[in-house]
Parts: structure tokens; sequence; C-alpha cells
């Protein structure tokens, strides 16, 4: 373990990473349009037992081993507005608070915000991490990682959220410990694109205070893409300050640039239970409430214990049709594989589905989505009475 690394391993670390393509690829989970795959016949589903009502359902947190209670952050939306970096310089030493009122006078900043930073070493193989307060820095990234939960509900744990880049360089798994050397034991917890270039991931504040990192170092700053300067901002950090442009696709001419860019897609790992990984998979449809993934859940498959085939042919933990899958299936744990059989895949790619029927807009935009899951009106009224007794459940 060391503190913030010196500048001239931070150059070379800029160098090493500006010549790596940094962007991670992904699908766009919510769809444009209307009413995608309206042609799916009624499901017949797998032979499980019937709901009793005179029963209570197993708690969903108790289907597989849980862990400690998890801190929850909310959904993002409208609360939540990305500003993200457009330019990230690592200053060498503390940023005074003159300096950063100067850095939030340059033209075209919009604004500034100042993390600490350091370097830590994972069985030899050094990586570069911010230390950020979950709620204060969410605003800095990308949409769609603003808009995940359970990034800053990781942050907030205590955990380790990797680069989507840096998991895939260092082939780091989702979910495992890693032993920091000379520090402690650290979960990856989550994989997003922070749009970051030389960052490999997040901590919070407090474990980068116990890392030792370098307390306000890491200077970020916002404002129109392609617009803020990178002179004025070494000027004002000092010699020996690195400065790393982030938008720099907006600066190069526009037939330079590619015909379409992908979305930026977040992935959770394998929540330790049911009932994070409904709540988990509901945040790719803002408006969607877990308890309607858990509904359909239970009917399709009582929580994974009754897979099928079904009569019909519908697989997997959600009872996707093949076609439907083909579709909407997602690699909801980050392993490369979209697997209808997964939970971790099925149950995000119900929410895509979802989704994609406007399931987020609620009332009887929420209902119609429903019935295009499986065409029948008893359907929807049974799924929404079970989604109503879990809110009650787990208020």
């Amino acid at each position: 373990m060391s503190g913030l690394p010196t500048v001239r391993a931070v150059m070379l670390m800029v160098t090493a990473v500006l010549a790596v393509t940094a962007a991670a690829g992904g699908v766009v989970v919510i769809m444009d349009g209307d009413l995608l795959s309206a042609q799916e016949p009624v499901r017949a589903r797998p032979r499980a037992t019937p709901l009793r009502t005179d029963v209570a359902a197993p708690r969903l947190d108790q289907l597989v081993p849980t862990t400690e209670p998890v801190k929850d952050f909310g959904a993002g939306g409208p609360g939540v507005t990305s500003t993200p970096a457009r330019v990230l310089a690592i200053a060498p030493g503390t940023v005074p608070k003159e300096t950063r009122l100067k850095l939030a006078k340059l033209k075209h900043v919009q604004k500034v915000t100042i993390v600490d930073a350091g370097a830590v070493k994972v069985s030899g193989t050094g990586l570069n991490l911010l230390a950020v307060d979950p709620s204060g820095f969410r605003s800095w990234t990308p949409q769609p990682v603003a808009d995940q939960p359970a990034v800053w509900s990781a942050l907030a744990r205590g955990e380790l959220v990797a680069d989507a880049g840096a998991m895939r360089k260092y082939g780091m798994v989702l979910g495992a410990m890693y032993q920091v050397d000379g520090g402690p034991r650290l979960r990856v917890a989550a994989s997003a694109s922070l749009g970051l270039t030389g960052v490999d991931g997040l901590v919070s504040a407090e474990v980068g205070r116990t890392l030792g990192f370098a307390q306000g170092v890491a200077v970020l700053l916002h404002g129109k893409e392609g617009t803020i300067g990178e002179a004025g901002v070494r000027k004002l950090l000092g010699k020996g300050a690195q400065v790393v442009v982030l938008d720099a696709a907006a600066r190069t001419p526009k037939q330079q640039q590619p015909a379409q860019e992908q979305q930026q897609q977040v992935s959770v790992g394998r929540p330790s239970s049911y009932l994070e990984l409904y709540k988990a998979a509901a945040t790719r449809c803002p408006g969607l409430s877990w308890t309607v993934l858990a509904a359909i859940g239970q009917v399709e498959s009582s929580h994974g214990r009754n897979n099928g085939p079904s009569s019909a042919g519908a697989l997997g933990p959600m009872q996707f049709m093949p076609a439907t899958w083909k579709h909407y299936g997602v690699d909801g744990d980050g392993d490369g594989k979209k697997d209808i059989w997964s939970p971790y895949d099925a149950v995000p790619g119900a929410a895509n589905y979802l989704c994609a029927n406007k399931a987020g807009q609620g009332g009887e935009r929420l209902r119609k989505a429903i019935w295009f899951y499986n065409h029948s009106w008893d359907y929807v009224n049974k799924v929404m009475g079970i989604a109503q007794a879990y809110a009650k459940t787990y208020a």
C-alpha cells in the first residue's frame, strides 16, 4: 500500500492509460418506441405449487444466504442529474481553497470538485483509486452510473467499485475479495464505466483515509463538452500537475467520431439474496418497483425453484421465451454471458423487457407492460396483488 504515486509514476500511468481504450460497451437498457414484442403468446408456466393466500410466502431475503444489511441509496432519475467530469487533474499536493475558487472561475468551467486519491497494490498489481463521498460524487459519473443505487450503496459499505476497463484489463471478478498489499481486504461489489481515464476504481473517503491516500489532490471539472482548456488548469495547479482531457471525442471533428456510441451500463455482480437482486435489477427501469419483478418471479418460477421448461417452451427463473430473450436478455452479473437460466441475468432481463414496454410510467402503462409479459389480465391482476403484498411485507 502507498499514498499518491510520484509525479513520474502518475505521468507513466496517464500515458499508459491514454493508449488504452477506456470506454466499455453495453446495450441501451431503456429503449424508445412503443411495445416491441406484442406478438408473444400467452405462456403456460411450469407446473408449480399455486400461491396460497393463506400461507405466508417465503421471505425473499432467506431464499439464498444473505450478508449484513445493506445501506441502500435510492434510484437516480430527476433527482440526480449527471454532470460528468470533462477534465481530470492530479495535483502535486493538496489543492488550497483559493486555488479551487480560481479553478471555478476558469472559462467554461461550471463545477469543480476535489477528492482524495492514491494507489494501492493487490498481489503486486497497482490500482489507481479515487476516494469519494458517495452522495456528493454521484453526479460526477455518467447518468447510467449515477442512476444505479447499488454502486453508491457499495461505496457506503466500504466496498470497491471497479472501472469496467480495469475489470477486463486485470481479470477482476465481481463479488471477489482482494487483499491490498499491507492493507485491508476489499470486495469488488460493482463494475461501471466511470469515464475517468486513468482511474481504476472508487472507494469511499473513509476507506481512502485508512489506506493513507493523499487528501484533496484529484481535481474534476465540469462544463460544456470540449470547451474547458487544460492550459489554465495546469497553470493554476503548478509544476508537476498532470491533466487529462476526458472529453476528447467532443474535441474531434464530427466526421471522425463514431456514427453511434453505445450507452454505458452498470453491472452489480451477484447480490446475496433474491430481495437484493430484485431491488438492483429494478433500477434498470426508473419508475419500476422491485416488488413487480418479485411478484413476476414468484408467479413464474417461485423465485427460481421451478425453472421449466414450460409446456410452451419458456425457460429460466423469469420464464422467457427464447425469441424474446434474444432481444431483451442482458448480462446482469458481468460474466460475459446472457444466460436465460441464471437469475442474475434473467431478473434484470425482465426489468429490461418491462421497461421497453413503458412499465416505468406506472398506472395503466405498467399493467399493459405486465400483460405483454404474459397475455392475460388475470395474470396482471395476480402479479399486482402479490406486488402489493410484498410492498407491505418489506415496507
